[in-house]
C-alpha cells in the first residue's frame, strides 16, 4: 500500500467516525410545566414544577438558582424522609414530576416571603441542556394541583 492508499483510508475511517458522534445520542429537548410555591409561612419555601423531555437524550437537573434565596436545593422524598440530592435524572422521551409530597426544590433562609399572586424567578441547570428561566407563580399554602 503506498501512503496515498493510507491517507485515504484513515482520512475515510476519521470521517465515519466524526459522523457517527454527531448523529448517535441526540439532544435533551426540555421544557417545564406546572410550576408553583406555596405561598412560604416561614423562612423555608417549597418549588414544584415538570420538566418534559421530548428529545432523545436523557439530562439531569443539577442545580435550582433564584434571587429569592442563596441556599436552594433539591430534595428528594421516600418513606415520608426528605433527603437532599445532587441530581434527579430527565429521562429521553419522559419527565421529571417535583410534586407534593415527593421530590421538590427546596428554598432554605428566604430574603423575603413572596406573598400569594408573586412570582418567583428560578433558574434550573442541567447536565447537559442550557439553564431554562422560570418564573413561578406564588399559589395558596395549602394549593395541591393534583386534588382540584
Amino acid at each position: 500500500m503506498n501512503r496515498r492508499t493510507v491517507l485515504a483510508g484513515v482520512l475515510a475511517l476519521t470521517t465515519g467516525l466524526t459522523l457517527a458522534g454527531c448523529s448517535s445520542g441526540g439532544e435533551p429537548e426540555l421544557e417545564v410545566a406546572g410550576a408553583y410555591m406555596p405561598q412560604p409561612v416561614s423562612d423555608m419555601a417549597a418549588g414544584f414544577l415538570v420538566v418534559r423531555n421530548s428529545g432523545d437524550a436523557a439530562d439531569r437537573l443539577t442545580s435550582v438558582t433564584s434571587p429569592l434565596s442563596d441556599d436552594v436545593t433539591l430534595h428528594k422524598t421516600e418513606n415520608r424522609t426528605m433527603r437532599e440530592v445532587r441530581s434527579f435524572e430527565v429521562p429521553a422521551g419522559g419527565e421529571l414530576e417535583l410534586a407534593r409530597g415527593g421530590n421538590h426544590i427546596m428554598f432554605m433562609k428566604l430574603k423575603q416571603r413572596p406573598e400569594q399572586g408573586e412570582k418567583v424567578s428560578l433558574e434550573l441547570h442541567f447536565e447537559k441542556a442550557g439553564p431554562i428561566r422560570v418564573d413561578v407563580p406564588v399559589k395558596e399554602t395549602t394549593h395541591n394541583p393534583k386534588k382540584q
